[in-house]
């Protein structure tokens, strides 16, 4: 701990907000994949009985078993089936409808992810630019007290510190922008899986299905 204090004390103040973002961008990454389990966006369970209820004609039961469920497949699914026995195409679209506000709800804080990514390096050139005035500053001032003499030492020092916030910026951009590709991916995965899902139900509440049962019930 005291070697981790001394340097942030090295890299100056500008090591303190990329601190800060290692620490938000560890925690949003760890949220993020806590949220976006599989178990937890598409249970299967709820699939299984809601395709059951379906089968057999228990719509209003179908959608108490969604209603029951916080998931973002209960969510889309139960949009569906308050609108059951309409046309495929009415149903379709409220599942595209609320599907796009669900993913939105999935994709919640990843771009914060990628906005730490993008940012923690230029903060670390600020600190590297900032921090090479000042060792220009420094020898200017050495120059003009001694009349040329320069401490080798001090420059190096003074260079080594401020390279260190340059380094620090990418040691948090580089896994952030990572977990956001992945996060990113993650999303566009259950995605396509909730579609498969609740179009694989589609014809179960349509009108065609429900006549189709009328007319010959095996």
């Amino acid at each position: 701990m005291t070697e981790l204090f001394e340097f942030l004390q090295r890299g100056g103040l500008i090591m303190y907000p990329i601190a800060a973002f290692s620490l938000i961008a560890l925690m949003v990454f760890i949220e993020r994949i806590l949220a976006l389990r599989t178990e937890r966006v598409i249970p299967q369970q709820l699939c299984v009985h809601v395709r059951r209820k379906l089968n057999d004609d228990k719509p209003s039961e179908a959608l108490a078993l969604c209603e029951a469920d916080n998931s973002s497949m209960a969510a889309i699914l139960a949009s569906g089936i308050r609108r059951h026995s309409r046309p495929r195409e009415t149903i379709k679209e409220a599942f595209e409808e609320v599907g796009r506000l669900e993913v939105t709800y999935l994709n919640r804080f990843v771009e914060l992810l990628g906005t730490i990514a993008a940012v923690t390096p230029l903060i670390g050139l600020l600190g590297t630019v900032v921090g090479m005035i000042d060792v220009f500053r420094t020898v200017v001032e050495e120059v003009g007290v001694s009349a040329g003499a320069v401490n080798p030492g001090s420059l190096a020092n003074g260079i080594w510190a401020a390279l260190l916030t340059t380094a620090a910026g990418l040691s948090v951009a580089i896994p952030a922008y990572l977990g956001y590709r992945y996060l990113l991916a993650r999303v566009d995965r259950l995605a396509i899986e909730m579609e498969e899902v609740s179009l694989s139900l589609l014809d179960e509440m349509a009108t065609e299905h429900v006549i189709t049962k009328t007319i010959d019930p095996t």
